[in-house]
C-alpha cells in the first residue's frame, strides 16, 4: 500500500473584514468598507505538498466531530493509500472520541510551530486573493467565496505546490 504524507490545518473565515494594501493612482485614495460581524465557518484542509493534491471541507465548527468527519472525507479522497497526516496539537486532534480511519495515522507537530505547516500558506493565499478588502453581506456569501477559492486551488496543483512545497520537505519524501 503506497504511503501519502499529508499536512492538515483548520482556518476560520468570517464576516470581520480583512483590510489589505491596495494600489490606486495618485491622488486617489481608495475607500474600503469595514464590518465586524462575529459569524464564522471553518475550512479544514489536508494537502500533499509533493503532488499539490488537496482535500477540503467547510464545516460550521472546529471540534472532534467535525475533525472525525474530515478525516473520513480525506481517507476517501486517497483510496488504497496509507495516509500519514501531520497536524498541530489542537485539543480536538488528540481527543479520545476522535475517529481516525484504519489506514491513517496522525503525526503531531511540535507545540507553537505553525511555520512548519505548509497549510498556513494556503490560508494566506485565500485571504489575500479572495477575502481582502471585502464586506460580505452574509455567512452564506463567506462560504461561497471560500468554496470558490478552495475549488480553484484544487484545480491548480502547481499553485498548491508553489505555496506548500517548502525546500526542507523536498528531500524527505517524493511519493
Amino acid at each position: 500500500m503506497p504511503v501519502r504524507v499529508l499536512f492538515q490545518d483548520e482556518g476560520r473565515f468570517g464576516r470581520i473584514s480583512d483590510h489589505r494594501r491596495c494600489w490606486a493612482p495618485l491622488p486617489a485614495r481608495p475607500t474600503v468598507g469595514r464590518q465586524v460581524v462575529r459569524e464564522y465557518v471553518h475550512a479544514f484542509v489536508a494537502l500533499c505538498p509533493w503532488r499539490g493534491q488537496v482535500a477540503s471541507l467547510i464545516l460550521p465548527a472546529a471540534d472532534t466531530d467535525c475533525m472525525s468527519l474530515f478525516l473520513a472525507h480525506t481517507a476517501a479522497q486517497f483510496p488504497g493509500q496509507f495516509c500519514v497526516m501531520v497536524l498541530d496539537g489542537a485539543g480536538w486532534h488528540g481527543a479520545k472520541a476522535l475517529r481516525v480511519p484504519e489506514h491513517m495515522r496522525l503525526l503531531f507537530l511540535p507545540p507553537y510551530s505553525p511555520e512548519l505547516n505548509p497549510v498556513e500558506h494556503v490560508w494566506e493565499h485565500l485571504r489575500e486573493n479572495y477575502f481582502r478588502n471585502q464586506v460580505l453581506p452574509s455567512i452564506d456569501r463567506v462560504e461561497d467565496v471560500l468554496m470558490d477559492g478552495l475549488r480553484q486551488l484544487i484545480a491548480q496543483p502547481e499553485t498548491v505546490r508553489s505555496l506548500a512545497l517548502f525546500s526542507w520537505l523536498i528531500p524527505l519524501c517524493m511519493t
